[in-house]
């Protein structure tokens, strides 16, 4: 397990993100998903949000994909004008085909996705929290939920059987609509 590096003093660099956060707006969601009937905010959309206020704030960001085709992994690291930095552990994903327009469009989901968690926005709708609804007292997951889960877990080369196995094991739960939300946030 990999962890998180970074200079030694974060001093200048998180008081710069502080300033960056209270400022940044989550990029408007104008693409269509299809797959998943959701919307989100393209690469370039979330960049040309977030790079005048990084770059008001002394902020840049460095991405670099690795990987050996079928998997592949996005390196960020955030860097301030002070010389301080923080390099997040890598994002990896599996491509979905093993050409260069699959293992592209992996580098572009995770280079949208890491810049988005790195960065403290959203770059997708997420809804959540208002789409539970309520069971006898009990929150249910939604079926997007559910699909979200089952593609997280497919995007890291983690299978359903593998996922079911660890609902069972780790929650005594047969399915993944079983859940509870905690539970969710947890997976």
């Amino acid at each position: 397990m990999k962890i998180m590096r970074k200079s030694e003093s974060i001093k200048n660099i998180a008081l710069a993100l502080s300033k960056f956060q209270s400022e940044v707006e989550n990029p408007k969601n104008t693409a269509d998903n299809p797959y998943y009937k959701s919307k989100y905010a393209p690469l370039q959309d979330v960049l040309n949000t977030v790079r005048p206020l990084l770059s008001k704030h002394g902020l840049s960001i460095i991405q670099s994909p690795s990987g050996d085709g079928e998997r592949i992994s996005i390196h960020t690291m955030l860097i301030h004008e002070s010389g301080e930095w923080i390099e997040f552990d890598p994002l990896v994903l599996k491509a979905e085909k093993i050409t260069p327009q699959g293992a592209g469009s992996a580098i572009t989901y995770g280079r949208r996705y890491s810049l988005s968690a790195v960065l403290g926005i959203s770059s997708e709708d997420d809804d959540d929290a208002n789409s539970l609804e309520s069971t006898n007292g009990q929150k249910k997951l939604t079926e997007k939920q559910i699909n979200r889960l089952y593609a997280i877990a497919k995007s890291v080369g983690v299978s359903v059987e593998d996922v079911k196995r660890v609902l069972m094991r780790d929650y005594n739960k047969a399915q993944a609509a079983d859940l509870t939300k905690q539970e969710y946030d947890e997976i």
